[in-house]
């Protein structure tokens, strides 16, 4: 089974896609998938965004320069890795059949990783170890994504891809920011620290990497008991290693076949690239261009997140309703009057209102390019196409801040250099608009 560019109807069954066959069955399976999302989330909220890479840069790192510079490296040099390895595992998983036993491997790997954050002391002696340690962890992160997304068609009928996706993505802006409240709440902020922990030697901070990791293995849990997987094609390792990569390079030399998955990768590569270079520089937009202290740059993060959260909850039933590429059309539209508008007031609170209203069509637009990518994916290569959409993601998410950085330097402003934002919202909002959406039967799944 193919998707082509004439829109032939696909037909699966349960048993095809590892979808549940009973009512209460699918809908358990949906809250274990979205309970992982709840879980994974706290990694790049807690880890890489607000707490773990703040520390390594300020406490860790000889000056925070180095620290900011080192940090960046890791997320590239895992980054890549990622960008790497993703079509092609995904191709093996598909070849092989089932996708949980990656996903259990990769959740473990970062887990693991997370968990020994603990042991990154206050001394510029912990910083290479530090920086090995998130870079796994990272890359365990990022590689899992490519199969849970894949699972995505396991767990919800084609009716319902869009809600299920926007779910998903809420739960996992709603399991970051809780983690992250449990983080400063119970341990950074209290004073005295909790359970005998050195102030000192930074140990309310240093909590965070076991937290995160009993966190992102509890609430993994539920989909590795609740979530069926595909069956599998009873090849061993090295034959679905050579089958899978394989049907990559066919993939790729026949990618006209796929004309549309191809040029939905393509526009999907530049709009995200500029929502990545958006949360990159937001802070430091916020607080070079309206002053803003470090707590309030806080306080946008979370509003940021929950618009962002909620928006994918609303917006999850719009996506059935209109379907994937409109929503996204909508968002992206939404997204370059808002952006062009945030470079043109002076006053914090007009930024607070247009970034709150930026953040209601972040998750959407997240959301409905998952849900999209499901519909356009043949059945056979889910995994695989996802793992190309994991390449295009990383694979130029340097233009977007390399663009930034020369354009703020080169013009002396800010706002100029942010001006990059809408511009590749606006390329990538073009190359989506020639993507025409396949039509996909299904015997009818249980109702949700």
């Amino acid at each position: 089974m193919t998707v082509h560019d004439t829109a032939v109807p696909l037909r699966a069954s349960a048993a095809d896609t590892g979808q549940p066959r009973s009512r209460s069955r699918a809908r358990a399976a949906i809250a274990a998938w979205c309970l992982y999302d709840f879980g994974n989330s706290a990694f790049p909220t807690v880890i890489v965004t607000f707490l773990f890479g703040a520390y390594v840069a300020r406490a860790v790192a000889p000056d925070i320069e180095t620290g900011t510079a080192a940090w960046g490296h890791a997320m590239t040099i895992s980054g890549l890795a990622v960008a790497l390895m993703s079509p092609i595992v995904g191709a093996i998983a598909d070849a092989g059949g089932r996708r949980k036993p990656w996903i259990a491997i990769l959740t473990a790997i970062a887990v693991v990783a997370t968990g020994l954050l603990w042991y990154v002391r206050p001394d510029p002696g912990s910083l290479a170890f530090a920086l090995i340690a998130v870079g796994i962890a990272s890359f365990g992160f990022e590689l899992a994504l490519v199969f849970y997304n894949a699972m995505l068609l396991q767990v919800a009928p084609p009716s319902a891809i869009g809600r299920v996706s926007g779910w998903g993505w809420a739960a996992g802006y709603a399991g970051g920011l809780l983690c992250l409240a449990v983080s400063l709440v119970v341990f950074v902020q209290a004073d005295p620290a909790p359970f005998g922990l050195d102030m000192a030697m930074a140990e309310p901070v240093r909590i965070a990497g076991p937290l995160v990791a009993l966190w992102f293995a509890l609430f993994a849990l539920p989909l590795f008991f609740l979530v069926p997987d595909r069956r599998p094609t009873g090849r061993g390792f090295a034959d679905a290693a050579s089958v899978g990569i394989l049907s990559l390079w066919v993939t790729l030399r026949q990618v006209r076949r796929y004309g549309n998955a191809a040029r939905f990768l393509l526009a999907q590569m530049l709009y995200l690239d500029g929502l990545h270079t958006l949360f990159v520089f937001g802070g430091i937009y916020a607080a070079g261009s309206f002053g803003m202290s470090f707590d309030e740059i806080l306080i946008f993060g979370v509003l940021l997140n929950i618009a962002s959260g909620v928006g994918a909850v609303g917006f999850a039933w719009i996506d059935d309703h209109i379907g994937s590429k409109p929503t996204i059309v909508i968002g992206l539209v939404a997204l370059i009057a808002l952006g062009i508008g945030i470079l043109l007031v002076t006053d914090k609170t007009w930024f607070y209102i247009l970034a709150i209203a930026i953040g209601i069509f972040l998750g959407p637009v997240q959301s409905a390019s998952r849900s999209m990518m499901a519909h356009l994916a043949p059945i056979e290569l889910a995994t695989q196409f996802f793992g190309l959409a994991a390449l295009a993601g990383k694979a130029t998410a340097f233009i977007g801040p390399m663009m930034v950085a020369w354009l703020t330097v080169g013009f002396s402003s800010q706002r100029v250099g942010m001006a990059t934002i809408p511009i590749l919202l606006a390329i990538g909002l073009v190359l989506l608009l020639s993507v025409k959406m396949p039509k996909r039967e299904s015997a009818e799944p249980p109702a949700l």
